[in-house]
């Protein structure tokens, strides 16, 4: 286990803008963001001409394959986490400002679907649903059913979130007679799916290697993200966020997708800043005391996954952070970490446990 110390995780520090900062600033809401906007061009200018390049006739043998294995490692190697926790981010807090609100389309219908993500069924998913039900229940992507250091477990749920996945965040927006959000649901997901089919008729392993590996490759991760995020679950107070979720902190993923491991914060505050996160954490500790919250050191989402794929407790127990010094040894926090990855009977989950939807956009 560790004691805790400090956090080393990204703040926002004000600095001098540069004529490029200011340019950029009349565009968006919150100086805060300007990395978003640089990591926008940058994508923009890097790896979309060279996915243009691998349909150009004249591109083929060694040249494709090679521009091939260049596309896959900027896509899923450099790109694919910050752009998409850029994307999370953007999702809670608008980018640009009201009277370049057009703008905001462009990550969702144009650079998302590079990266595997048909346009706006992100945004429905996560905050039309997700954040709504808060992984009880009705949430579509609840992870409470399942025994959570189960290999097998997690295969069925991936199976099902892949093969299924839209037809039932489509029939709880039914349910929920949210028509909008339906709607930009089977919008944005068949506009993908006609997108590709028709772009396989024009080169089919240009289309293979732009859009559908990237569309496989992530449904898995961020299903392995949520499963990881979600999977130590107090049976007896499943809708509490500290009970629910854990924090990942002291970790170079946070530096490279802003934040993303103050999951705990997320929930409980959704549209708070990606630089606040570090602060607040240390601002609210006590609630994470006396809560029994999770809070790892120095690993992310995809260790946590990893680890309870091989049932590693140990090395869970090892980053264990002991915040208010609840436990006396690596043993005793085992064996509170195996009690919360126990399946959960949803017939079990008492109605005051659920949560209130949160307001959405239109």
């Amino acid at each position: 286990m560790k004691s805790f110390t400090q956090i080393t995780d990204p703040v926002y520090t004000p600095r001098e803008l540069s004529a490029t900062d200011r340019f950029f600033m009349k565009f968006i809401r919150d100086e805060r963001d300007l990395p978003f906007v640089y990591l926008t061009v940058k994508i923009t200018f890097t790896m979309l001409p060279v996915a243009v390049l691998l349909y150009m006739p004249f591109i083929n043998g060694w040249t494709f394959a090679l521009l091939a294995v260049l596309y896959q490692f900027m896509n899923n190697f450099s790109y694919k986490g910050p752009f998409g926790l850029m994307l999370h981010c953007t999702s809670h807090r608008s980018l640009f400002k009201k009277e370049y609100e057009f703008l905001n389309h462009y990550l969702p219908w144009v650079i998302a679907p590079f990266f595997g993500h048909s346009p706006e069924t992100y945004y429905t998913h996560h905050i039309g649903m997700h954040h709504a039900e808060n992984n009880l229940e009705n949430d579509e992507s609840t992870t409470m059913p399942y025994q959570r250091d189960s290999f097998r477990g997690f295969g069925h749920y991936f199976g099902v979130f892949f093969f299924a996945g839209i037809y039932h965040l489509c029939a709880y927006f039914v349910r929920k007679k949210r028509k909008k959000l339906l709607y930009r649901s089977v919008r944005g997901e068949l506009s993908f799916i006609l997108f590709c089919v028709g772009m396989s008729f024009v080169n089919f392993p240009a289309t293979l290697i732009v859009f559908i590996i990237p569309f496989v490759l992530y449904r898995l991760i961020a299903m392995m993200g949520n499963w990881a995020q979600h999977a130590f679950v107090a049976a007896e107070d499943p809708g509490n966020d500290y009970k629910n979720s854990i924090t990942c902190i002291n970790t170079k993923y946070n530096h490279k997708c802003w934040n993303d491991g103050y999951h705990i914060s997320h929930h409980e505050k959704q549209t708070m800043h990606w630089t606040e996160h570090p602060v607040y954490f240390q601002k609210t500790i006590d609630k994470y005391i006396d809560n029994d919250a999770i809070v790892f050191d120095g690993i992310h989402f995809l260790h946590v996954f990893v680890y309870l794929m091989r049932k590693r407790y140990d090395l869970l127990a090892k980053n264990f952070v002991n915040i208010g010094d609840r436990f006396a040894s690596d043993e005793e926090i085992i064996v509170f970490l195996k009690k919360r990855t126990l399946k959960i009977d949803l017939a079990t989950i008492a109605a005051t446990a659920r949560p209130v939807p949160v307001a959405v956009e239109p």
